[in-house]
């Protein structure tokens, strides 16, 4: 088994990742528009210049999350205090 699997200008529309260990990988120039991530570790991923337009984020952990090196609890606490 190779130790870094590479695929360049390809095409894998609909496909299934189950139970897949993608640690460490590098998405670079990817569609994953319409994509369902459920049961996904993020935790120390880094997403620079990406479209988050239309995205939805619910029941998940937040802690330690930052968008522009702010904190998105803080973001939410402030949020909710203010609708109050």
């Amino acid at each position: 088994m190779p130790d870094r699997l590479q695929h360049v200008a390809e095409r894998f529309p609909k496909s299934t990742f189950r139970n897949v260990d993608l640690g460490e990988s590098e998405f670079i120039d990817v569609n994953l528009r319409g994509a369902r991530f459920e049961n996904v570790g993020f935790t120390g991923a880094t997403l620079r210049n990406v479209c988050l337009s239309d995205v939805t984020i619910e029941d998940a952990s937040l802690e330690g999350m930052r968008i522009e090196g702010v904190l998105v609890t803080e973001l939410l606490r402030a949020y909710r205090q203010r609708a109050e």
